[in-house]
């Protein structure tokens, strides 16, 4: 073996690109507004208390973050309900979400994978990132495939270094 011989990464020369759908999850702090807390017996509204506790309510505690608005009890709430949560933390909050934290990021993925630019990816080779810190809904893969089969070349799931070919243009 000769001593001029380079070492060569491979992958990098692959011209693959890789998506990590971890970049694409919610970065702004949660908070929780439950309507269950807000609630006579876990069960009931009441207009005229839960407007009162809505009125003294620390709605500059959630300042730049994410508020979630939902009811943990199984009660039915009105509609006005949500709306004057949304009206009391809207000057505070990032955004102001009607869900749980699951539906919630499921939404937020959605939302950020419909804004890609398909353009970058037309016609390239494609790694859809598959371990990372943080856990990715399964239905993040279903979606970003399904953007990018009309545009990609070839689709795979893994490790640049290690894939499973997903998809493949004839």
């Amino acid at each position: 073996m000769s001593t001029d011989s380079k070492l060569v990464n491979r992958v990098a020369a692959s011209g693959l690109i890789t998506i990590d759908l971890t970049d694409y999850l919610p970065k702004t702090e949660v908070a929780v507004f439950d309507l269950k807390d807000y609630l006579f017996r876990e069960l009931i509204l009441r207009e005229k208390d839960f407007r009162e506790a809505v009125k003294v309510h620390d709605w500059p505690a959630y300042e730049g973050k994410t508020l979630l608005v939902y009811c943990s009890s199984d009660a039915i709430i009105p509609m006005w309900a949500y709306m004057l949560v949304a009206t009391h933390a809207a000057p505070y909050a990032t955004d102001v979400f009607q869900g749980d934290q699951k539906t919630y990021v499921h939404h937020y993925l959605y939302q950020k994978l419909a804004n890609l630019d398909l353009d970058t990816f037309t016609d390239q080779r494609i790694v859809i990132k598959g371990c990372g810190d943080q856990p990715v809904p399964p239905g993040a893969y279903l979606e970003i495939t399904r953007l990018l089969q009309p545009v990609a070349k070839s689709i795979m799931y893994g490790e640049p270094c290690s894939t499973v070919p997903i998809y493949k243009k004839r």
